[in-house]
């Protein structure tokens, strides 16, 4: 978790982490955002194979962080899962690492494009929102806020920085005063520039701001710095 940066919204103090994970201490509360859990196996089911460790490895993760951080509560903002067979399809390992996270934490899934159905045996109680004082919390963003906060993930947010003539493109949180946009948790989920069209009306460009998730480290930049 980072030592150095804070992000404010609604009041509530996040500190994000390099995981791509973010914790709100105050609430003990842990937000994850689109886990994308067997998106290897969807892959494979449309012939594009590549190795089947993403489960593996995103758990494994997700298993860290919740030992680091300790949270009393997790809220998994969507897309937990690839597709609508991946529930089904986890193995007895995957399933039960994934009990054994919810056992121990308070589990909130909220619904998402990819997974609009509640996981059966896993744990915890599915929503399509969750409210965090005066924040939404949701999975895809709302273009019209009308005065409310929001964090929401769905778009997997990255941005590119070029810095002595090196270009660097990672993941990255994206927040302004009234919204933020969550990375991808995922192992195999890529990054949609926060240039695209898709986050057009989003954000104030002046307030807005972006956490990068570089190889050690969180890097924080002004909207208007980043490509």
């Amino acid at each position: 978790m980072s030592k150095t940066h804070k992000i404010t919204l609604g009041g509530v103090t996040f500190v994000p982490d390099h995981s791509g994970a973010l914790y709100a201490p105050d609430h003990h509360t842990l937000l994850i955002a689109d886990l994308h859990l067997e998106q290897g196996a969807a892959m494979a089911r449309r012939g594009m194979h590549v190795p089947p460790f993403d489960t593996s490895a995103s758990l494994a993760l997700l298993q860290h962080v919740v030992d680091t951080i300790k949270p009393w509560r997790m809220v998994l903002l969507g897309d937990s899962f690839h597709d609508r067979l991946a529930h089904s399809e986890l193995c007895e390992p995957h399933r039960s690492a994934l009990q054994a996270i919810t056992s121990r934490v308070e589990t909130i899934w909220i619904a998402g494009n990819h997974d609009p159905e509640v996981p059966q045996g896993l744990g915890g109680v599915c929503v399509n929102t969750h409210r965090l004082d005066h924040i939404e919390l949701r999975h895809a963003p709302e273009p019209n806020l009308n005065g409310h906060c929001e964090i929401s993930g769905h778009l997997h947010p990255g941005a590119t920085i070029v810095q002595r003539g090196i270009s660097t493109r990672t993941k990255c949180f994206i927040a302004d005063d009234r919204r933020m946009i969550m990375p991808a948790f995922g192992s195999y989920t890529g990054a949609l520039n926060v240039r695209s069209s898709a986050y057009d009306d989003l954000f104030e460009e002046a307030a807005a701001h972006v956490w990068m998730l570089g190889k050690s480290a969180i890097h924080r930049f002004p909207l208007s710095r980043v490509n």
